[in-house]
């Protein structure tokens, strides 16, 4: 835990966006939300997006689940979002943080293969040597069984889901341990027909 923590807790947490680019997007984000168990999580659901929160672990585990189950279906599917921890004063529902560290789907999603590209850019806050933080993460991307690429204002990732939430993760982590307030903002696409071009 980060010295210079700003909240009284480290509650992680991400606000995310799911499309389905198909006219079953209803009950393409529907089953995936009936696959996923979210009982770990705070969860809150609107109009905008959806916003999970609690431990780091649990926080990623919902957020690849929900789009592991919707990309399966085959149709291209993005997902879009903000992960964050150390809010000054984000303290609600800390409650979720006496959750044993045991993830909850990794039996239903770790089944799911699914290529995707990702985009990901890293926000360690108040640094003056963020860019040190930034570019040591983009190093170990590359031993993290997924492909890097620059790109303009973010870092590209291409491989299987699965290994690039776990580089996010990983990133995530790493730098929340010395930092504390880390956002990462991603976009990720699977089963795009612009791959067939």
């Amino acid at each position: 835990m980060a010295s210079n923590s700003c909240g009284t807790s480290r509650i992680a947490g991400c606000q995310f966006t799911l499309f389905p680019m198909s006219d079953k997007f209803v009950d393409i984000i529907l089953g995936a939300l009936e696959k996923v168990d979210t009982s770990k999580v705070w969860k809150n659901t609107d109009d905008v997006s959806t916003c999970v929160r609690g431990k780091i672990v649990h926080v990623f585990d919902v957020t690849e689940a929900l789009f592991l189950h919707a990309a399966k279906t085959g149709e291209h599917v993005a997902i879009s979002g903000t992960f964050s921890i150390g809010c000054p004063g984000d303290t609600d529902a800390d409650s979720y943080m006496d959750e044993s560290d045991t993830p909850l789907n990794i039996e239903t999603s770790g089944e799911i293969t699914q290529e995707a590209g990702c985009k990901f850019s890293l926000y360690p806050m108040g640094r003056e040597d963020y860019m040190d933080t930034i570019y040591t993460q983009i190093d170990l991307s590359k031993h993290r069984n997924v492909e890097v690429n620059a790109a303009h204002y973010a870092t590209r990732l291409d491989g299987d889901v699965k290994d690039i939430f776990s580089a996010l993760q990983q990133s995530f982590d790493s730098v929340q341990k010395k930092v504390s307030h880390v956002t990462m903002t991603f976009t990720m696409s699977a089963n795009s027909p612009s791959n067939k071009f």
